[in-house]
């Protein structure tokens, strides 16, 4: 393709970006699609273009945060970024910001179903799996299909270094199809339990077919695994976190270990599962030679992109924003909300729109009976709220807590006038954008993601 066209192609559609964004229509992905259809091959000439290479990030749960840690390290290193942090990781969205942004240094979270496909045309320099969890299964099926996908990654010459979580039985056997894989766990027992969660997968070894034997669960099946019969075993991790204190939603410490080095870290984000993602993105940026203590900076810089653990004040009220959308997810959310101190309020939004999975049915799968001894009020709202509602109901939690508000406006107002420390919300992915359009039209969040 010539340059010429490729230009044509890429001024059209920075113009289409323009004329979306102006008359609030988005332009996060059809720019892309636009430069896609007129240039075919504009992701692969555009990524060819970066100094420092690139590399992509996939997985059920934690993409996003995970992408703003490498890329606060990356930063730290001396990296300009082209960054598709706005979430746009289909083809689409990866051509606009490719489109759109200029870097030596190209990092992309991309979407589980998509990765093969974008993988092969980026070229990048290290492809980091961190995670798979049941998500949207009216969308992608089974796990299954999505582990036969990354397979075709671990095996591909144009995926560069494979960096997989040593915790996931799902993925980490796809280091036996990849040249020099590094791995990253979670090495505290102290935060595990001996007993699986409701949600969790039921992981086997792909040997003999029988369940593995876990001695510590972490999140969902994350944990320490074996074989029952010797087969299969967790492989040690290269990078991993030791000595983790959680605070609540205050945030958490561990100690990083990259290799033979340690360091103390500090981590603004709560939750062991986002442990796992600081763990996970230090281990995409020793791959791609990032000196550790870039890394250690990167990681206190970080901080939670909007909807993930962000904080911010509304109405003059503390207020958190967790976005749920699976079990495994929400239950962490819910673990991370039982050890925090204050009293809070909770406006949960459930949508079953595409974005979001039209099968709900997830809701019941989570542990929604540890709100049950919590005190504060209870909003749901959403498209399915009343769904919600009576998952809370068989959830043991006191009907008077519980109020349905259909219209997000109102139920927003409502959640505000509760009486606890702090508002918590809990929205799905595309309640999660609605909240956003309220609080920037209330004035309480900045009116872009970037």
């Amino acid at each position: 393709m010539s340059r010429l066209r490729l230009a044509a192609a890429s001024a059209l559609a920075r113009v289409a970006g323009f004329l979306l964004r102006i008359t609030g229509s988005g332009g996060t992905s059809a720019p892309g699609k636009i430069l896609l259809a007129l240039a075919p091959r504009a992701i692969e000439q555009r990524s060819a273009r970066l100094e420092r290479g690139c590399a992509v990030i996939s997985a059920t749960n934690g993409k996003t945060t995970t992408s703003a840690i490498v890329a606060e390290i990356m930063r730290a290193d001396g990296a300009t970024l082209v960054h598709n942090r706005a979430g746009a990781n289909m083809a689409g969205g990866i051509a606009a910001t490719l489109n759109d942004q200029r870097g030596d240094f190209g990092l992309f979270e991309i979407d589980e179903f998509w990765l093969p496909g974008l993988v092969e045309q980026l070229s990048p320099r290290s492809v980091l799996l961190a995670n798979l969890f049941r998500d949207q299964l009216d969308r992608y099926g089974e796990l299954d299909q999505i582990v036969e996908r990354w397979r075709e990654v671990a095996r591909s010459d144009a995926a560069g270094r494979i960096v997989l979580n040593a915790d996931d039985p799902l993925i980490a056997g796809l280091g036996d199809e990849a040249n020099d894989p590094i791995y990253f766990g979670i090495e505290d027992t102290a935060v595990g339990s001996t007993s699986a969660q409701h949600a969790s997968e039921q992981a086997c070894c792909p040997v003999c077919g029988e369940q593995f034997s876990y001695s510590r669960y972490f999140v969902g099946h994350l944990g320490h695994y074996a074989c029952r019969h010797g087969h299969v075993a967790r492989p040690t991790p290269t990078v991993s976190a030791s000595e983790i204190h959680l605070s609540g939603l205050g945030g958490s410490s561990f100690t990083l270990t990259i290799e033979n080095d340690s360091f103390a870290a500090e981590l603004a984000m709560p939750g062991l599962y986002n442990v796992y993602n600081a763990v996970a993105a230090a281990a995409l940026a020793n791959s791609l030679g990032v000196a550790n203590e870039a890394i250690i900076e990167g990681i206190t810089a970080a901080s939670p992109a909007f909807g993930r653990a962000e904080s911010l004040q509304v109405a003059g009220r503390d207020c958190s924003i967790m976005l749920i959308k699976n079990p495994a997810g929400a239950n962490e959310v819910l673990r991370t909300l039982a050890s925090d101190r204050q009293s809070h309020d909770l406006l949960l939004v459930l949508n079953d729109r595409i974005a979001d999975g039209r099968d709900i049915s997830w809701i019941w799968d989570a542990d929604f009976e540890q709100l049950a001894s919590s005190g504060g009020a209870i909003i749901c709202s959403g498209n399915r709220g009343t769904e919600l509602a009576l998952r809370l109901k068989y959830a043991g939690v006191e009907g008077q807590r519980v109020v349905v508000t259909p219209n997000l406006g109102e139920a927003l107002t409502a959640a505000l006038a509760g009486g606890g420390e702090r508002l918590v919300i809990l929205p799905t992915y595309t309640a999660m954008l609605e909240v956003r359009e309220l609080l920037v039209s209330r004035g309480a969040a900045a009116g872009s993601f970037a």
